[in-house]
């Protein structure tokens, strides 16, 4: 018994943004404790660290008088990245923790799990935090996020637009003391934070998934309508503020390159459709691994029964009858034999469906999602034809 209490408080204790080699740096650097992310004190840093510093190193040409947008305060590519991303992505931590602390310790409490099966929950989560600490992962996410950030200033330098990362001369462009910062500094801290999110979040889909493998305590009446598993269906929303952020570094840089164009309803629809798909999918992924066991689940429970039924039936033609219309003679309950009527069981069997994952459970998250879109759209599309769209999407 004290085996099983302690597995379930290691359970229970799952921190998705505690340990690995970045939270250790933050937290020697005293910009968190093991108790407390301090996310919005970080938020602010960050924030400062990427777009703060390049706009003082670039002074005074990053606030030389030019056209909306051309200037190193007024781009929104740099305000969605360095900024709203950024702040949104560290603010984002507390809650997805909190969240997702919550469902885990929801499998314990409930119990969901048996307690055969309480062992391979504990180890699986021991596996899940020894990924979450992994010093590759990070490490990994980190020179990824330096190349994607080579890449993506060889491609903006390119242009005229970023004047302050980049000086012309007769010898050709050279990266200013700004540029440099942006390249070694703020576009990988960019990309790394949104990498890691990723890497966490991998974490914790291999995580259900391998309970999801467990001999769960399911019953297809459960008042929920999903076997008792419909807590984990709201689950996505507490990554909202991440993919606020994320949208927000992605419609910016949409912004820009559709800026010289005629922006059309089909366009923004296509555009908002196709992310909507790609971070409903990015959920499916951990809570599709339940459709098994909810199947199992509807037929198994279908099958006994309508087995109950048929005894139930027969056993009422019977006591009308005096006998079975067919096969009549077999072995049956006795007619005294007390049993129960299984239709509210079939019925809520028959209902109950496999997928987890509904456009109802999750529309905080996809309202956030498509918001920097819809913001993007009312620069060139009327306020109602946006409106419009964004409903048919959510409700769609």
């Amino acid at each position: 018994m004290a085996g099983e209490q302690a597995q379930i408080v290691e359970i229970a204790d799952y921190l998705a943004y505690r340990g690995g080699p970045f939270f250790e740096l933050q937290k020697r650097l005293g910009l968190l404790r093991r108790d407390a992310l301090n996310a919005r004190r970080r938020a602010l840093i960050y924030v400062a660290i990427a777009w703060l510093v390049p706009l003082v190193l670039a002074l005074p040409d990053s606030l030389r008088l030019r056209p909306f947008g051309m200037t190193y305060v007024t781009d929104v590519g740099l305000w969605g990245r360095f900024v709203l991303a950024i702040g949104a992505v560290v603010l984002a931590e507390e809650q997805v923790e909190e969240r997702l602390r919550v469902k885990l310790r929801h499998f314990a409490a409930a119990p969901l799990i048996t307690s055969e099966s309480m062992p391979l929950a504990a180890r699986a989560v021991n596996r899940a935090l020894r990924l979450r600490n992994s010093r590759i992962a990070e490490a990994v996410c980190l020179l990824i996020a330096y190349a994607l950030s080579v890449w993506a200033l060889r491609y903006e330098l390119k242009g005229d637009s970023y004047f302050w990362a980049a000086s012309s001369s007769e010898a050709g462009r050279h990266i200013t003391l700004a540029g440099w910062w942006a390249l070694l500094v703020s576009l990988p801290l960019f990309w790394f934070l949104v990498l890691r999110g990723f890497w966490r979040h991998f974490v914790w889909a291999q995580l259900l998934r391998a309970i999801a493998r467990l001999e769960l305590r399911l019953v297809a009446s459960h008042p929920d309508g999903k076997g008792g598993l419909a807590f984990l269906a709201d689950y996505p929303n507490a990554y909202m503020t991440f993919m606020f952020g994320l949208s927000c570094a992605l419609a910016a840089s949409f912004g820009q390159h559709i800026s010289a164009e005629t922006l059309s309803v089909k366009m923004l629809t296509t555009v908002m459709g196709v992310w909507l798909v790609v971070v409903l999918g990015f959920f499916a992924y951990p809570l599709s691994a339940f459709a098994r066991p909810l199947r199992r689940l509807r037929e198994d429970t279908m099958l006994a029964a309508a087995a109950l039924a048929t005894q139930r039936q027969r056993q009422d033609e019977r006591k009308i009858l005096s006998r079975n219309i067919v096969a009549d003679g077999t072995a049956e309950p006795p007619a005294d034999a007390d049993i129960p009527d299984p239709a509210k069981l079939f019925e809520a069997a028959r209902k109950l469906k496999g997928g987890l994952l509904s456009r109802s459970a999750v529309l905080p998250l996809s309202a956030m999602a498509l918001l920097p879109f819809a913001i993007v759209g009312l620069t060139q599309i009327s306020f109602e034809d946006v409106l419009s769209l964004v409903k048919k999407l959510l409700l769609l």
